[in-house]
């Protein structure tokens, strides 16, 4: 047994042909986000005070779909939501909000400070002001370039990946899996487990590209992108409404308390059996230091690190991963 982190910044339909300026950042920034939570381990900090720490990082780094990055709803506006949670589930979830900058510590606020595990959209706002945890301006986190993702978007008359390959022309055929809302390319989620077996996940999002107005994902919906227990942790990305049918975080746990599976296969199974391909990703740990990365999609942001030394940080299947 010994501590472990895994890290995602997104699962979708990443093209190896993704830009350099693109793809640059993104590994960058997950390897800086993954030293933080290694060396918060190191010294013996909480992963849930771990997992809230790597995510803040997250939402405040422009290159991924959360916080400081979130994409556009259809009407240009921000709805972001982030769920945290730890192995003794407890847990806080937040959605619709347009000004909170750090939205996954207003989702650990309504886990300690409330009654409640969900708060959304004018409650959650409102709750932020009462803690006074730091807002700004709604359109400190409208961009030129999620201007200029919407716009693609509504061109191409769906809602749309957060970078991949460019819309087709109006004429051409449509993938009908398209019309149900292409996934959440850019999520950010982190799992921790310290020496002891103690475990946390957190998630955080701004949904897709040209989503309607007061959808909300499978972020914040506890068993579906964000789930822990005493056997594991688990942090989802790709598309939402799969991942709710699949509840696809919880079905790991499940299949490792009542089956007696592995981590690795029970993980393996949901993304391989559970969700149709193409539609989602994982990171988990276990609590004996077990780590998966599994998904279906093309590629997913994906970096993790071990006490006994491994580590890794990927974008495609593993012939194309690289070692931090």
């Amino acid at each position: 047994m010994g501590w472990a982190i895994a890290v995602h910044g997104g699962a979708g339909d990443i093209p190896l042909s993704l830009p350099a300026h693109r793809r640059e950042p993104r590994e960058a920034s997950l390897r800086h986000c993954l030293q933080i939570g290694v060396s918060a381990l190191k010294v013996n900090t909480a992963p849930l005070d771990v997992v809230e720490l790597v995510v803040r990082e997250l939402e405040n780094i422009p290159h991924f779909n959360a916080g400081r990055g979130s994409v556009l709803t259809t009407n240009g506006t921000v709805e972001m939501e982030a769920c945290i949670m730890d192995g003794t589930k407890k847990c806080g979830a937040v959605s619709g909000l347009s000004t909170v900058v750090n939205p996954i510590s207003l989702a650990r606020l309504v886990m300690e400070k409330t009654p409640h595990i969900y708060l959304a959209f004018d409650g959650a706002e409102a709750f932020a002001k009462e803690q006074g945890v730091e807002t700004v301006d709604a359109s400190h986190f409208i961009t030129p370039e999620n201007i200029e993702r919407l716009s693609q978007a509504k061109e191409a008359n769906r809602v749309q990946l957060d970078y991949t390959q460019p819309s087709p022309p109006k004429d051409e055929p449509q993938d009908p899996a398209a019309n149900e809302g292409d996934g959440q390319i850019g999520t950010v989620g982190c799992v921790a487990v310290d020496r002891h077996g103690n475990l946390a996940t957190a998630t955080s999002t701004g949904g897709f590209v040209n989503k309607m107005v007061g959808r909300i994902g499978d972020t914040p919906v506890i068993g579906a992108g964000t789930y822990a227990n005493s056997f594991c942790a688990v942090s989802a990305t790709g598309k939402g409404e799969f991942i709710i049918r699949a509840t696809v975080a919880r079905d790991v746990a499940a299949l490792m308390e009542y089956k007696g599976l592995s981590l690795n296969k029970a993980a393996a199974y949901v993304i391989e059996q559970c969700t149709p391909e193409g539609t989602a990703g994982l990171v988990a740990v276990s609590a004996t230091g077990e780590v998966t990365m599994p998904f279906n999609t093309t590629g997913m942001f994906r970096a993790c690190a071990t006490e006994d030394g491994y580590s890794e940080i990927g974008i495609w299947p593993s012939l194309t991963d690289s070692a931090i």
